[in-house]
């Protein structure tokens, strides 16, 4: 059977540790036959994806804090380096305060959810215009969102309202990037046991009530956001732009 990315580069942002949603997703690109550009926060970051990601076929690992416009700036010029088209760019970011996380909506204060907004948000806006015009051959843009962006989810708060935001976002890029052959999707994973998931207070009664609930009955599987990760940057799904895909064992559904 066919790779289904071969000869096909994917940036991946956002692996923190091996049981980040963009190390399945960066495992199941690396099974499909895709070359992988990882990008990272800082030299300390760094140092902990390459232990973990030495099995993967990386060719390039690039300095990109998305606060920074300067580098995301040079995130472009770094790609054209490779001197072959970009193919697909996986957004993984996502930051709150946990005591925005953890404190009632109303209590939010502007710093933390501008915070919020600009890292979980607005870096895609950021990443897709400096990856966008390496993409002469067209491509896939894809994000991970939550359910929490159109239900209150309790402890969710400021980040709910940050998915909110970037599911808007996808759909505006969506529409600005169609006419040069680059689809814009989300995955809308279901609660997973990740670290980043360890900062929403009461995360461990959310996965118990899926696997309770869900018409599964189980919690979702990060392999299971990689392949539909995989469906999205292939020509499988070349007709699908400006959608979200839910991953989550059918909890939307409730």
């Amino acid at each position: 059977m066919p790779k289904l990315l071969e000869g096909k580069t994917a940036v991946i942002s956002g692996i923190a540790n091996k049981w980040s949603i963009a190390y399945a997703i960066a495992e199941a690109f690396a099974r499909e036959g895709a070359s992988i550009v990882l990008t990272y926060l800082n030299e300390k970051q760094k140092d902990s994806i390459e232990a973990i990601t030495g099995h993967l076929p990386v060719v390039k690992m690039i300095p990109c804090n998305v606060s920074s416009d300067e580098e995301i700036a040079a995130l472009t010029e770094s790609l054209r380096e490779l001197g072959k088209p970009i193919d697909a760019l996986i957004h993984c970011l996502a930051f709150a305060n946990t005591e925005d996380l953890g404190r009632p909506f109303v209590e939010t204060q502007r710093e933390g959810y501008l915070l919020a907004q600009s890292i979980s948000s607005y870096s895609l806006v950021a990443m897709s215009r400096a990856v966008a015009p390496l993409m002469t051959n067209g491509g896939s843009i894809t994000t991970l969102t939550y359910i929490g962006s159109t239900r209150v989810m309790p402890n969710y708060n400021v980040m709910g309202v940050a998915k909110a935001a970037l599911e808007s976002a996808m759909r505006y890029l969506a529409y600005d990037l169609g006419p040069r052959k680059i689809r814009v999707n989300a995955i809308s994973a279901g609660a997973l046991k990740t670290a980043s998931a360890r900062a929403v207070k009461g995360i461990s009664i959310m996965l118990e009530a899926t696997k309770l609930n869900s018409p599964l009955r189980r919690v979702t599987e990060p392999a299971e956001v990689g392949d539909t990760a995989v469906f999205l940057a292939s020509d499988l799904g070349r007709g699908v732009t400006g959608n979200i895909l839910f991953v989550d064992a059918g909890m939307q559904l409730l």
